[in-house]
């Protein structure tokens, strides 16, 4: 299924509001900000109004579809469509003044992201595309990704503190040594849509949520990029880029290539 004109700017509006509003709530200095998983893991005051806000505008316009946002919005559709909300992805750097955070949704059909958005407020860009769509930025053509090796790219990726001890860092250790540079940013939205833009070359992490890979996944690959999602050992790793570079990945990733 390739979204029609509606859905391509139902999405560039939900995510151009959300940001927007998250960026007014940050500017009140009241994010009553409080944690989930661990220190770094975050939620505020405006991650929860970004999503009302854009569950709110797909319940009147959108009610057929299915819902799945970060902070608890979920509801089944009748339609064979959801819709994947990251209201505001990158909340640590939101939370601590970093301009390196956007919102996000995806329009997922079956398992499928067919359309994604990305905003982000503080250069006003926003990146929109899917697999059969032309991808733009701001209303722009973007190029489509060209295959390259994986020692001329950048990669982002992301490692946390905790995860440095554990054994399956050195996998993590195998794929990162393998590009030109790496970058760990903290916004799996902002750094696929630097894929799509150029800004980066590429990008994997582990145990990746759906809000964080589907937008950026169907915009990556509407302009030729590779996806995978990997099972090694007891973590799933999530990879994008150029085809050769994913698979030079993957196998890192697994073991079979130093």
């Amino acid at each position: 299924m390739i979204p029609n004109r509606d859905d391509v700017n139902l999405a560039t509006s939900l995510v151009t509001e959300a940001a927007a509003l998250a960026a007014d709530v940050r500017a009140t200095g009241d994010l009553g900000t409080r944690t989930k998983s661990n220190v770094s893991d975050l939620v505020t005051a405006a991650d929860v109004a970004a999503e009302e806000l854009v569950v709110g505008r797909l319940e009147r316009e959108r009610p057929d579809d299915g819902l799945l946002g970060e902070e608890g919005a979920v509801r089944e559709g009748t339609s064979g469509r959801r819709w994947v909300i990251d209201p505001v992805d990158g909340t640590y750097n939101f939370a601590t003044g970093s301009d390196y955070w956007c919102s996000a949704v995806a329009l997922v059909d079956g398992d499928d992201p067919v359309l994604g958005a990305i905003a982000h407020h503080a250069s006003g860009t926003v990146v929109v595309g899917g697999p059969g769509l032309a991808a733009t930025a701001n209303g722009a053509a973007l190029p489509r990704l060209a295959d390259r090796p994986i020692g001329t790219l950048s990669a982002a990726t992301y490692a946390h503190p905790t995860f440095v001890v554990r054994p399956e860092f050195a996998d993590w250790a195998r794929a990162a040594a393998l590009p030109a540079t790496i970058r760990m940013l903290g916004s799996g939205s902002m750094d696929l849509a630097g894929v799509a833009t150029g800004r980066l070359g590429c990008w994997f992490q582990h145990s990746t949520p759906d809000w964080d890979w589907m937008p950026g996944t169907a915009i990556v690959r509407g302009l030729g990029a590779a996806t995978r999602r990997v099972q090694v050992g007891e973590l799933t790793w999530s990879i994008a880029g150029p085809p050769g570079a994913v698979e030079d990945i993957v196998a890192a990733l697994r073991g079979e290539r130093a």
